[in-house]
């Protein structure tokens, strides 16, 4: 188990996802608004380190920009 803070930057014109040293900067073209974004967010981080989105968990940051998951049985 794994927890990854995550900055999304939801609207965005490309999906995007970068490094700032332990922090994600993910950028999503989805709105911030009844969830979407957050789905797309745990979609690029399920795609990015290459793990089902069963196993990626949103446990803090419902509504804020910093959001962090936990990505269980990362290797």
């Amino acid at each position: 188990m794994r927890l990854v803070t995550v900055q999304v930057k939801p609207g965005s014109r490309a999906p995007s996802i970068q490094t700032d040293g332990e922090l994600l900067i993910v950028a999503v073209r989805e709105p911030a608004r009844e969830g979407k974004a957050n789905a797309a967010v745990r979609r690029a981080l399920a795609c990015h380190l290459k793990v089902p989105i069963s196993r990626v968990r949103l446990v803090r940051g419902a509504t804020g920009r910093m959001k962090a998951f936990v990505i269980d049985d990362l290797r």
